[in-house]
């Protein structure tokens, strides 16, 4: 009697996806998604570890945020966490713990590999010399109100995610300065 009650094992569905695994997702969670599963079949724990523990990071930025963050956000997330790790090696190499300096070195290299390319300064130079041609400006504005409108059309132009933000405001004082 108990034995009826259960479903025979051959009648239980098992779902798969059906979408294309390519080798360049374009959306950065794709890409992580997909190097956690061929991690995890390859068997290499501590990638597999370390790519989960981000993701776990988006997933927990997705719930403060009511939504799906976009890629440009699991950039920066991705970003943030090899920063955590090369500060971390620092701390492991001036503690003699070369071991874990190394461990936390291989993360930060395997992160990197998510990250997109970033612009150099010459890149950057021109696309901002571009804008400051284009910006109209009165002598008697404020000068970080035409700073605010140069950012504005710049980050509007180029992905924040693609630029360290410190290199672009040392680079548009120094263009604002050559200009006036």
């Amino acid at each position: 009697m108990l034995r009826s009650l259960h479903r025979p094992a051959f009648l239980s569905c098992r779902t798969y996806s059906v979408a294309p695994q390519s080798a360049v997702a374009a959306d950065a969670r794709e890409r992580l998604a997909t190097a956690i599963k061929s991690a995890m079949k390859s068997k290499d724990t501590q990638t597999s570890i370390t790519l989960r523990a981000i993701l776990a990071e988006v997933h927990s930025a997705d719930k403060t945020a009511n939504r799906p963050v976009d890629s440009s956000t699991v950039v920066s997330i991705i970003k943030k966490a090899a920063v955590r790790r090369s500060d971390a090696a620092a701390q492991y190499t001036a503690a003699g713990r070369s071991d874990l300096a190394e461990k936390e070195d291989s993360e930060v290299a395997l992160l990197s590999q998510f990250l997109p390319p970033t612009l150099s300064e010459a890149e950057v130079d021109d696309i901002l010399s571009k804008i400051i041609a284009d910006v109209p400006s009165n002598p008697s504005d404020d000068p970080r109100k035409k700073l605010g409108n140069v950012f504005k059309v710049f980050y509007t132009i180029v992905d924040k995610s693609t630029v360290d933000s410190d290199m672009v405001k040392e680079r548009l004082n120094v263009l604002l300065k050559t200009v006036n």
